[in-house]
């Protein structure tokens, strides 16, 4: 299983010194995977790829990760730049507000950088003000931003979606609405709020995957649970697996945010545990094939 190569699409990196990130570089606030003082400094691709050096890791997608809001594309500039030296990240995915009536210019912007491939906007809403991220719920369903996110299909340029389970029913008519994007959904929907959730989490999951344009990266299950284990997180990922099928799940690491709760040994280990079932053609989707396809790598 050493040699099962592998493409991890969700990845950060962050430069403390030179770039501005305020949910990092203004101290840390509470947050929906808790305090994350630990990972409260730079973090190079010579890090990235060292936590990763026991694995056969051969590409990685970045995802954005709050860059200054005042140049979104700023991030895409400096991860181009980090790519042309080291090779590494091979799919940029950066940040866009789709709101924005000039949202077609910053689009346009991003991708004058090779590696770019989409736009995350992180969706989710919760009671919870620590978990919350965007404040304006059901602003999917609004004239102004689908007016926006059309410019994706214009572009052909994917659409990664982070939220919580009970905003699946109105990602599922977004879905639905623009079927020549593909979306891509976080964090496996991102049940941060603990086993009582489950069954809640497991039926927004099959309601989402009606769409067949929408896939899933199975990551950041520590974020809602902190002391995991293999057989802690294996309902997650069957029930993931089950609703979307093989071809459409792929595993990541959401490092450096999931160093917080193992090593990425653990997590990608953990994965191939999981599998150990599964025929070589399914891990080889799993781990490599899915992530290929899906960011045009």
């Amino acid at each position: 299983m050493k040699d099962l190569p592998i493409i991890d699409p969700h990845f950060h990196l962050w430069d403390l010194d030179n770039n501005y990130y305020p949910w990092l570089s203004d101290g840390v606030k509470p947050s929906a995977f808790g305090d994350y003082t630990a990972i409260n400094k730079t973090y190079l691709i010579d890090d990235f790829l060292a936590d990763a050096r026991n694995q056969n890791l051969v590409k990685a997608v970045h995802l954005d990760v709050g860059y200054d809001p005042k140049d979104p594309a700023g991030e895409t500039r400096w991860l181009q730049g980090v790519a042309d030296k080291h090779g590494f990240p091979h799919g940029i995915v950066g940040y866009a507000d789709f709101r924005k009536p000039d949202v077609g210019d910053l689009l346009d912007e991003h991708m004058s950088y090779a590696n770019f491939r989409g736009i995350r906007q992180s969706m989710n809403y919760h009671q919870d003000p620590a978990k919350t991220y965007l404040t304006d719920p059901g602003i999917s369903r609004t004239p102004e931003w689908r007016r926006g996110f059309k410019q994706l299909a214009r572009r052909d340029l994917s659409f990664d979606l982070q939220l919580y389970y009970w905003q699946m029913e109105e990602f599922l008519d977004l879905a639905r609405a623009f079927p020549d994007v593909q979306i891509i959904l976080n964090h496996t929907g991102m049940q941060v709020d603990g086993p009582s959730h489950f069954e809640g989490w497991r039926s927004g999951m099959r309601m989402l995957a009606q769409a067949p344009n929408v896939a899933c990266k199975i990551s950041g299950l520590g974020m809602g649970d902190w002391t995991w284990t293999v057989e802690s997180i294996r309902p997650y990922v069957e029930e993931a697996i089950a609703a979307f099928g093989v071809e459409r799940c792929m595993f990541a690491s959401n490092f450096p945010v999931d160093k917080l709760f193992g090593s990425y040994d653990k997590i990608m280990d953990g994965f191939k545990s999981i599998t150990a079932s599964y025929s070589p053609n399914e891990r080889l989707a799993l781990f490599h094939d899915n992530a290929a396809r899906l960011y045009r790598l």
